[in-house]
């Protein structure tokens, strides 16, 4: 992973969101229009801070986001178009999937 894919975020506390999902094999069905709708939709949202997101060759992916409250959180899980996308996501483009929220209080990088 390149440094530039790698989320600029601030000074902790704030919340990580982890999604991990795996890809059914039956096609593409408007997946990756809709996950890149979704990357910009969240970057518009309040409270948005950033993302990290990679996805392997066998369908396996975890996405991060990371958001300034638990609040803002919420209010992205209500978004209406958010909430679509999450439908479609359960019905037509994941074999699972396991969503995750944490407080992040500790961060630090290197080499």
């Amino acid at each position: 992973m390149a440094a530039s894919a790698f989320a600029t975020l601030p000074a902790p506390p704030y919340y990580a969101v982890v999604f991990s999902s795996q890809r059914r094999d039956d096609g593409d069905a408007g997946y990756g229009a809709t996950a890149q709708r979704m990357v910009e939709l969240a970057a518009v949202q309040p409270g948005y801070l950033g993302v990290e997101s990679t996805r392997g060759a066998d369908g396996f992916g975890i996405t991060v986001s990371y958001w300034a409250s638990e609040a803002d959180i919420l209010a992205w899980r209500r978004h209406a178009e958010h909430t679509l996308a999450r439908e479609q996501g359960r019905t037509q483009w994941y074999e699972h999937f396991e969503l995750r929220v944490a407080k992040v209080e500790r961060a630090y990088g290197g080499p």
